[in-house]
């Protein structure tokens, strides 16, 4: 008998140990791990430097409160300030937490300049944002918010692709626009880049906040280090976790200096969020994947990638609809549910995820191998073949 919660539904399969690409199960068997942690292993596991990271740390602090001054924090908050738009960066625990947070200095930054009326957050119909409450409300998913009500309010919704039901949803109590760039939960629908372009013109017009949810899609997960970097704008505030520490949790907003002179001491808090031991680790990762020559491998095994299965789509027209994504966040949009097809690739040794619309969610590790996607491939192929 399990004493776990009955809130996941886990399949019967557990681990003992991974490296790189791959997890050993509790009864000896080898999977070549696509999942890595829903985007969130982004080096693998047990990637040495990150070993040695945690464990050298480990020796001299794992926590110490935020009434103190953190170095290590203060080092990560510096190099994703110098890599990206952000001025201030707050350091927060998950994903969820990040974009509650973002909610929170969207609200505040309007509270500052004395318009507390300006507190509605315009967001993606059926999107993903987090499984808080403000977070699945923010989603506008019936299944998500069922059973978990009364509303949260301040959140509106438009349908994703319609300009004119986005610019109609807009009024004097609108403070920010959140989305995704590339949306995961949702199906990795990508926004293309012209679309990002008209949101921050029409927020600029407005004279709104510009959110951009880069929780998954973020950290060099699309071949950019943010996935909206593509599209050469600025965003005013990001969410990001998941890819950062490689699978240390960790959470973190960065915002631009207007938004950030809102949040004064006492607005935000987090116990333990910006622990030295997440803020060592989260170095260390950012040392790798930041850099020009990591980003062009990404894009590299992307390219690949996608040109395989782009293939395998002609070959197999009735069992694959579409290849979606960008960079090594690739979803298979398959012609039928996907559950079946997901357990057939169990089966043979490759682990996949779901998301929306009929997607199998493919989510390898950012320093995948070639001979590593070419397995995956030849397992894609042989599902595909048995189910024609």
């Amino acid at each position: 008998m399990s004493f776990l919660a009955k809130n996941y539904n886990r399949k019967n399969i557990s681990f003992k140990y991974g490296k790189g690409s791959y997890l050993f199960s509790t009864n000896g068997k080898k999977y070549l791990d696509f999942v890595q942690g829903i985007a969130v292993n982004s080096l693998g596991h047990a990637h040495p430097k990150l070993v040695k990271t945690i464990r050298d740390q480990s020796k001299k602090l794992w926590h110490v409160s935020n009434a103190f001054q953190i170095p290590e924090g203060e080092k990560l908050a510096k190099k994703l300030c110098q890599k990206t738009f952000a001025d201030y960066v707050m350091f927060q625990n998950s994903g969820a937490e990040a974009t509650e947070a973002a909610i929170k200095a969207a609200r505040r930054y309007f509270y500052s300049i004395g318009k507390p009326k300006k507190n509605r957050i315009l967001c993606i119909r059926n999107s993903f944002h987090g499984r808080t409450l403000a977070a699945i409300f923010a989603s506008g998913s019936k299944k998500m918010t069922q059973g978990f009500g009364p509303k949260v309010p301040g959140f509106d919704h438009f349908v994703f692709g319609n300009h004119i039901s986005l610019k109609k949803k807009i009024t004097k109590n609108t403070a920010a626009i959140m989305v995704e760039p590339i949306m995961g939960e949702g199906g990795i629908r990508v926004i293309p880049d012209f679309c990002l372009r008209e949101l921050r013109k029409l927020c600029n017009q407005k004279k709104i906040l510009l959110i951009l949810d880069e929780v998954q899609c973020g950290i060099s997960r699309s071949g950019e280090f943010f996935a909206f970097e593509k599209s050469k704008i600025f965003a005013d505030i990001v969410p990001i976790a998941k890819g950062l520490a490689g699978g240390f949790p960790i959470g973190a907003v960065l915002m631009n200096k207007k938004v950030a002179a809102g949040m004064t001491p006492g607005t935000h808090g987090s116990t333990f969020g910006g622990n030295p031991l997440a803020m060592a680790v989260g170095n260390t990762v950012m040392d790798i994947v930041s850099n020009k020559k990591f980003l062009n491998n990404v894009k590299k095994s992307s390219k690949y990638f996608f040109s395989k299965l782009n293939k395998l789509k002609e070959k197999y027209p009735s069992i694959i609809k579409e290849i979606r994504g960008r960079g090594l966040l690739i979803g298979i949009q398959l012609q039928t549910d996907q559950t079946k097809f997901i357990k057939k690739l169990m089966d043979n040794k490759l682990l996949t995820i779901r998301a929306a619309e009929n997607v199998v969610r493919i989510l390898p590790p950012l320093n995948v191998k070639i001979k590593e996607i070419d397995s995956a491939l030849k397992i894609i192929d042989k599902v595909c073949s048995e189910i024609k």
